[in-house]
């Protein structure tokens, strides 16, 4: 009886590993220069962004602005031809509150955030704050781009949520079961950043490749110290660049690197503390 019992075990376990891995493989990803294990082909990923795009033009709305939205495609589409991704179909957006009361925090946030398969997406706080020049924004969707071309959202919503629930987002059938509570978790989970080796990577390829689409990469060291500028006169918010970014001169340092340039003593002394928010 004990072995007819481990037997269903193990037959049950092999088929749930089987429905889990199916269509897993390994495969080179040219913007991370590895080869690295995704549950979903292009098509699959571009349908879990869908879905989750959905969700947070739910939350938000899209930007009434038809010069604010045409600036955004018109750099987003340059600097995506570049990538290491031209596959895909680029969808670049500017997002508001939708609510009257929150608009005072959520149209204040200075950040941008990719989904899987290529969904943009800049609060319009990244505008109104910053007010950044046309190669300041360059680097800033090119640095989302190479979150896209790198698969770091996908990769992230597979070590968090799972296969099977990412299966069910994928989907897109409206009254399936669980839909609504992966959606949530996908968008926050989004929303929450990436690994500082993701991010210090993101701006590695978000500098090359606001090169390569004609941009001056330097847009990112000098968006960067806005940012800075910005943080130390007002508190951090939840999912503010400040939150979910590395500190500025890691990243500065990084983009320097890039560019075939070394870090200057300024660059190393105005290292911000977590714990004050204050530079030393």
């Amino acid at each position: 009886m004990f072995f007819k019992k481990s037997s269903l075990t193990l037959s049950s376990l092999f088929l749930v590993l089987s429905s889990v891995f199916m269509g897993c493989a390994t495969e080179y990803n040219v913007a991370t220069k590895s080869e690295e294990w995704i549950y979903y082909d292009t098509n699959k990923e571009i349908r879990l962004g869908q879905s989750v795009a959905r969700q947070i033009e739910k939350t938000y709305k899209i930007s009434a602005n038809p010069a604010l939205q045409e600036r955004i495609k018109t750099i987003g589409e340059k600097v995506a031809g570049v990538s290491d991704r031209k596959e895909l179909l680029y969808y670049f957006n500017v997002i508001e509150a939708r609510e009257e009361k929150d608009k005072k925090d959520i149209d204040e946030e200075v950040n941008a955030m990719a989904l899987p398969g290529g969904y943009i997406y800049c609060f319009k706080g990244l505008f109104s704050a910053a007010n950044p020049t046309d190669d300041e924004l360059a680097c800033v969707l090119a640095h989302e781009v190479g979150h896209v071309a790198a698969k770091h959202s996908l990769k992230k919503l597979q070590g968090s949520m799972g296969y099977l629930l990412l299966k069910i987002i994928a989907s897109q059938v409206p009254d399936a079961p669980g839909l609504t509570q992966g959606l949530d978790a996908a968008f926050f989970e989004l929303m929450m950043g990436y690994s500082r080796e993701d991010e210090l990577l993101a701006d590695r390829l978000g500098t090359r490749y606001a090169r390569l689409a004609g941009y001056d990469p330097r847009g990112m060291i000098t968006f960067l110290e806005k940012l800075q500028a910005i943080n130390r006169k007002r508190p951090i918010r939840p999912f503010s660049y400040a939150k979910t970014h590395p500190y500025a001169p890691d990243r500065i340092r990084v983009v320097k690197e890039e560019l075939g340039e070394g870090m200057s003593f300024k660059d190393y002394i105005n290292i911000e503390t977590q714990e004050h928010g204050k530079q030393y």
